[in-house]
């Protein structure tokens, strides 16, 4: 797959089957085919590291059903990537406040040396990590570039939300009654991130269907111990 992730050399080395290679270097395996493009079992591999990661579990503790979901992740990731290519970085800031919020989770790494030490026991490094954030965060604000002037949230639908969902909670939590002027703005917000999400699963859903996807594994293998089924080749 055509990822910051995954270096020209590297595409063109598994491209040729590894022509030339000496016998025991490890070959990095296509784990699925995008439109054409391989996503490896190292990028897969990352992708696990790093959702443990900022989530703050072992990678041991990841189920099987997770490992396939972090794999169809990579999946959409790269059908969106075909459609707004991005192109520059996330800006330093933004990313500086997420490693700021993963860092919370890791109490027992708040000098530098422990720091590095937590990210090294997944495999990564702080390039890695901003690396990673960066693609994600960008590729996350052009799609949102794309589909959000199509959402619109009217007066009616923030009054709707507000009488239908708010004042019953409201009523059912015991809490005071708030005005719909002063929720109004939250609402909306809200609506409107709700619409944001049902119009990327339904964007994904159309690129997965005139999408060519596959997800070749050996009979009876699981690549990288995710479960995944074995048996050939799954098309999408």
């Amino acid at each position: 797959m055509p990822s910051a992730r995954l270096s020209i050399v590297l595409a063109v080395f598994v491209a040729c089957g590894a022509v030339g290679a000496r016998a025991g270097d490890v070959v990095d395996k296509i784990v699925a085919k995008v439109n054409g493009h391989p996503v490896l079992k190292s990028d897969w591999d990352e992708e696990l590291s790093f959702e443990a990661f900022v989530n703050g579990r072992d990678l041991d503790t990841l189920t099987p059903s997770e490992r396939r979901a972090a794999l169809e992740r990579l999946i959409d990731q790269e059908l969106l990537r075909e459609q707004v290519r991005p192109s520059v970085p996330a800006p330093k800031d933004v990313v500086a406040g997420k490693i700021g919020e993963i860092r919370k989770l890791y109490p027992n790494a708040a000098g530098e040396a422990g720091w590095r030490a937590a990210l090294s026991r997944y495999g990564m490094t702080q390039t890695d990590l901003e690396k990673h954030l960066s693609d994600d965060l960008q590729l996350m604000r052009l799609v949102e570039d794309h589909l959000r002037p199509s959402i619109h949230i009217d007066a009616g639908a923030v009054e709707n939300y507000y009488r239908e969902r708010l004042l019953p909670e409201l009523q059912k939590n015991g809490s005071r009654e708030v005005p719909l002027a002063d929720v109004s703005a939250r609402i909306k917000t809200l609506l409107a991130e709700r619409k944001l999400n049902e119009l990327i699963a339904g964007w994904l859903q159309s690129l997965r269907s005139e999408g060519r996807i596959a997800i070749p594994t050996a009979p009876g293998e699981n690549a990288a111990g995710s479960g995944a089924p074995g048996g050939g080749e799954q098309n999408r």
